[in-house]
Parts: C-alpha cells; structure tokens; sequence
C-alpha cells in the first residue's frame, strides 16, 4: 500500500500507510479540531508491524484521555531543549560545553528555522557543505574534522528525537560524514627533545615539561595534579583529573576515558625533578602571604592554577629559545609514545602509560619511528635474505 493509496477511516480509527519516497511506515492519528484548526499525529516505524503497534499505543494514549504531542517545533527550539534538559549528565562537561558552543554558534543559525519533521538529508548536506567552505574567526577555512565533528552532533541530537518519537527517521543519518585524512605527526627527535629539556631546566616548569616528554601526561591532567596522587617514595603517580576552561572558568574534571584514571611508575628523573621542585614551591610559598593551590604540583608564582593557554604560550617561548623546532604542546605527548616504542617497549605497555582505551588508538596514532630504526628494520631483511655466499660473489663482482 503506498502513499497515493490508502483506505480512509473514520475520525480515531487512524491511518496507516507506506511513504514511497523512502518507504518507511506512517501512522496518522486524526485528534479532530481544536480551536478551527485540524490535529493530525503521526507515528512511524521501519516496517508496518512496528508503525501499526505505536499507531495502536498512540490512540490508547488518546482514549485514556492523556496529552498527546501535537505541536510542531522548529530544529532550533528542539536542539535548545537537547542542550539543556537532555545533555547534562551524559557527556564530560567539557564535552557539553563544546557541544553548547557548536550548536549555538553554526548549526542554529544555518538549520534552526527548519521545522523538526520537515529537515531533510539535503537540507543537512547544503550545512555541511557550506561549512566546509566557510572560513572561521581566524580565517581559516574549516577543517574537515571541525566539519564532521559538526555532522556527529546534529545525528546524535536526532537521535533522541527519534527515540521520543519526534521523528520517524534521522535524517542525519542518511548523509555520509565527511572523509577525515589523519593529520600526520611529527614529533621531535631524541636530540631536539634533550635540546629542549637542556633550555627549560633554567625555568621553574621545568618538571611539567619533563613528565610531559617522559610519561606523556595531557595539558589538562598535568595541571590538575596534586601532591597527594605522587608518591615519591613508591615511584607512582596517579591520574585523576583534568584542568579545563569552561563556560569561560576553570574547572577540575575527571580525566578524558576511564582508562584515562591510571597510575604510571615514575623514571628516576622524575622522581629526582618532583623533588626539587617540591622544595622550591616550599620557598615560594613562604615568599607570599596566601598560597590558594597548597595541593596542586605546577601552579603560578602566587599560587594559583595555570591557565592552560598561558602555559601554550610559556612552551612557545621556549621552543625559541631552545632553537628547536616548534610544535604544539600536545606533541611532546606523541614524542614520548615514539621515545616508548623506539625503546621497544610493548604496545599494552604504552597504551597503559598513555591511558588509551584500546591499543589501536596507541598503534594508529603514535607509532612515529626514528629514522635510524628505519634503517635498521632495512638491514634485518638484508640478513634474512642475503646468506655469506651472496656477499662474496658481490665482492668478486666489484673486483671485476
């Protein structure tokens, strides 16, 4: 039975019929008049066994007299009410900060006049498109990863709304993401990185930077740390939280996954840095009348915590003065996963050091070699498959 073909039923039977545009099936509840103006709902489902049972609930809910939803909503009104009464609690607030800002600031504007059951996939591809062309507040165009972070959020968005039945498909869904080329990373060498460790052991971060490039720890975990999560005695250190901007303060929140909440054997070094730099925040602290951090590793000279972009800042500078190449801070995290690897060390083991939740995010994005071990990975099949034989018939050919 399809759209153009269906038996008419009197006021409260409903409808049920197959669109032949996308074949999904419609139930359609008639709730008679109200105010002069007829009320229609509708219901939907994959197939006419799943549309014919909602269909069924919907009128029960009409004939015990309960409110059934009727009035139509606007994308925007939908995504404000996902944002503030459905969000919370299900994401990392960092991650519905993020998400605040996105819907507000480029789908709202772009999609928000649309009525929730009349957004279409085309309607979705024109956004994404049009994105991809746009240029950000730095005029920069945006990335593709910028874009496809924008398509995941408008299908997660849909997705609850199909769940409370707003909608009958999830239009999001219907339009491929956008191809994501990995971004290539190339971290620093052995040598740049004692280059640079050589230049910092002047400043007083000079610790931050070294369990940066030794453990790995992210920006936001090696500001959050705290005293009381190192002991120096045993050689751990723990990892509990994170120190992020939100909604424009500074906020502890918990680590990126749950395998982000580690422990992780301090190197000698480290050990050796954390305590002197225990007792020079002792003399600091004894210089100013109120220390606010008493608790917390790396803060301010009066004691506060770092704010994270200060710290970009910081790191720049000393890339200058080390006279090594620039990279961003996060990298010093890739150049500690290449350290760990061209040391040999297992994947399981830097995975568990990192905090990633499965070892394919550790073999993917940090398996960053040094030459030299290219070099030696070459000169291994070169003694697999050329015997003592081959090499003297090479040297009789020289002489030749």
């Amino acid at each position: 039975m399809t759209d153009k073909k269906r038996r008419r039923r009197s006021h409260g039977e409903g409808s049920l019929f197959q669109r032949s545009s996308d074949g999904v099936w419609v139930g359609r509840l008639d709730l008679g008049y109200v105010d002069g103006k007829r009320i229609r709902k509708s219901v939907y489902g994959k197939t006419e066994r799943e549309a014919r049972h909602k269909l069924n609930e919907l009128r029960r809910q009409h004939e015990r007299g309960m409110p059934v939803v009727t009035k139509r909503q606007r994308l925007a009104g939908y995504l404000e009410h996902w944002l503030v009464d459905v969000l919370p609690g299900t994401v990392k607030e960092s991650t519905q900060a993020s998400y605040v800002d996105m819907v507000r600031r480029h789908i709202v504007p772009v999609l928000g006049h649309i009525y929730l059951d009349k957004l279409a996939p085309a309607d979705v591809r024109r956004f994404l498109n049009r994105k991809a062309a746009e240029k950000s507040a730095r005029g920069r165009p945006f990335s593709a990863r910028t874009v496809q972070y924008l398509h995941a959020i408008l299908r997660r968005a849909l997705e609850h709304a199909c769940r409370e039945e707003l909608l009958g498909r999830n239009v999001a869904r219907l339009v491929s993401p956008r191809q994501v080329e990995r971004e290539e990373v190339d971290p620093w060498t052995l040598e740049e990185t004692q280059q640079f460790l050589k230049t910092a052991q002047r400043d007083r971060l000079y610790p931050l930077y070294v369990l940066a490039l030794m453990l790995g720890l992210r920006r936001g975990e090696l500001l959050a740390l705290r005293w009381s999560l190192i002991d120096l005695d045993e050689g751990v250190l723990r990892v509990r939280e994170s120190l992020q901007r939100i909604d424009g303060q500074l906020r502890f929140t918990s680590p990126k996954t749950m395998r982000s909440r580690r422990t992780v054997p301090l190197p000698t070094l480290c050990i050796a840095v954390l305590r002197a730099h225990h007792q020079a925040q002792r003399r600091e602290r004894a210089q100013e009348r109120a220390w606010p951090s008493p608790n917390l590793v790396f803060t301010t000279r009066r004691g506060t915590p770092i704010e994270p972009r200060n710290l970009n800042r910081h790191f720049e500078r000393l890339c200058k003065q080390a006279g090594v190449r620039r990279i961003r801070f996060h990298e010093m995290r890739h150049t500690c996963a290449s350290m760990l690897f061209a040391a040999g060390n297992e994947p399981r083991v830097i995975m568990d050091i990192l905090g990633h939740s499965v070892v394919g995010t550790t073999l993917n994005l940090y398996t960053h070699v040094m030459p030299a071990q290219h070099r030696s990975a070459a000169e291994s099949m070169d003694a697999l498959f050329t015997g003592p034989g081959d090499d003297e018939e090479q040297e009789e050919d020289e002489k030749q």
